[in-house]
């Protein structure tokens, strides 16, 4: 396991600036808006320096573009319509026979190998009406690590052109699940979030559950039940090791990093009281920090670490709160009907990921911090488990339906680009990585 996870981790990747032009009147979406256009954007196969790299330059240019399709906001035009060839398009587009085919912008490429075994890939986003270069960069990288080059390529036209930062190159934690609705067994997977370079990272001898991403995504918190005994583990991904991280008596439920990596929150069951507590990952201390009748549950931590949103029926029913870091000043910022769960703060801050339960659907939404501003985004027979992307424009979750089949799902914050995330098996309480490092 150990050798398997550095594997999919040593990344080498020099990143250098290409001249960029300054271009008028340049492509640009506005995500924030309701319903957004997608723009019409070609990506053509890179060119390759010799047939050796053909494979891998066409490849890539299929990742960048299902890429930048799965978001919603772009239209990739169909190959069979480009006039100009890849090897021509080195030399400089013909902006004519593009503007012909309706495309707003241009992805141009080209793979390299090198004689230290190496590849080197250069890429340029053109604005095709403006015919102006509006970004390029060059990637040096092994061979085998293609897959997070083209990652790369596309987060950098996504924040190009739409001034917000990209998701690509990240990885998706959940629980992969088989057998009978009866009796799920329940695996600790990982994949990259195109669904590709799939993983498990646990057998399925023992439950696992809510499995959680450090701020440097390179461990992962999570619960397991062993000897039907729930513990709080820690697993490095470099690695492949794994630790307990408390063994506590009484039921353990959701645990999650701090922003800062340095320690873990959870609720815990300690004399018929359910409570939030702290631990510190260095000094392995906790210290409670709620002490209510009720059930005090799932909580996150604002980006700042300075809040901490929460569930509780501390007021007769389930809903959600918001409280300082310290656990005082808690205040309920849930206002609709209905049962309220599962908050998740954006890495933004700006929003509130939830669970809603009303009427007999599930609905997972968006609230800001002071409870304004509620959006219901997707619904369905049960959602659970929200989790943001790294940029804070797009969410993922699991749908169950009454049959007991699990899928993972995204949609962004306009509630029109629902898609079902590619794994093998069924999957539930996905988490999504910070962006990986170079």
């Amino acid at each position: 396991m150990k050798q398997l996870m550095r594997g999919i981790l040593i990344v080498s990747l020099v990143i250098l600036p290409i001249g960029i032009g300054t271009a008028r009147a340049e492509p640009t979406i506005d995500i924030t808006r309701g319903n957004v256009e997608p723009m019409p954007i070609a990506v053509p196969d890179f060119f390759a320096a010799s047939p050796s790299d053909s494979q891998v330059a066409r490849d890539m240019a299929g990742v960048i573009a299902a890429d930048l399709e799965r978001s919603g906001l772009f239209a990739p035009i169909d190959k069979k319509a480009f006039i100009q060839d890849s090897g021509s398009l080195q030399q400089a587009p013909r902006f004519q026979d593009w503007r012909l085919i309706n495309a707003q912008a241009l992805v141009a490429g080209n793979v390299t190998s090198q004689a230290n075994g190496q590849i080197a890939v250069q890429f340029r986003l053109w604005d095709v009406f403006g015919e102006q270069q509006m970004t390029g960069f060059q990637y040096n990288s092994a061979t085998n690590n293609w897959r997070r080059v083209a990652h790369k390529i596309a987060d950098e036209i996504y924040k190009r052109i739409t001034g917000e930062q990209g998701y690509f190159d990240t990885r998706i934690v959940y629980v992969s699940e088989t057998g009978p609705k009866a009796k799920r067994v329940k695996r600790l997977a990982i994949m990259d979030q195109d669904g590709e370079n799939h993983k498990n990272l646990t057998d399925g001898g023992v439950l696992v559950l809510t499995p959680r991403f450090s701020p440097a995504a390179q461990d992962i918190t999570y619960m397991s039940y062993y000897g039907n005994k729930p513990r709080v583990y820690l697993f490095n991904i470099d690695s492949g090791q794994q630790e307990v991280l408390g063994d506590f008596p009484g039921m353990t439920f959701a645990p999650r990093f701090s922003p800062d990596g340095s320690k873990v929150i959870m609720s815990m069951a300690q004399g018929g009281n359910t409570d939030i507590y702290v631990m510190d990952i260095r000094t392995r201390r906790t210290q409670r920090i709620t002490n209510t009748p009720g059930i005090d549950t799932a909580p996150s931590y604002a980006p700042d670490g300075s809040q901490i949103t929460f569930e509780s029926d501390r007021g007769g029913s389930q809903q959600i709160y918001v409280m300082g870091a310290d656990g005082g000043g808690a205040r309920r910022i849930s206002k609709g009907q209905g049962r309220y769960g599962t908050p998740v703060w954006s890495p933004r801050g700006d929003l509130i990921a939830f669970t809603r339960m009303y009427q007999g659907s599930f609905y997972v939404g968006v609230m800001r911090p002071d409870g304004s501003g509620e959006r219901m985004l997707s619904q369905g027979w049960l959602i659970e488990g929200p989790t943001w992307a790294p940029n804070g424009r797009v969410l993922a979750f699991y749908k169950q339906e009454p049959n007991g089949k699990t899928q993972l799902h995204s949609i962004d914050l306009t509630g029109h680009n629902e898609r079902v995330m590619k794994t093998p098996l069924d999957g539930s309480d996905p988490a999504w990585s910070p962006l990986l490092e170079n």
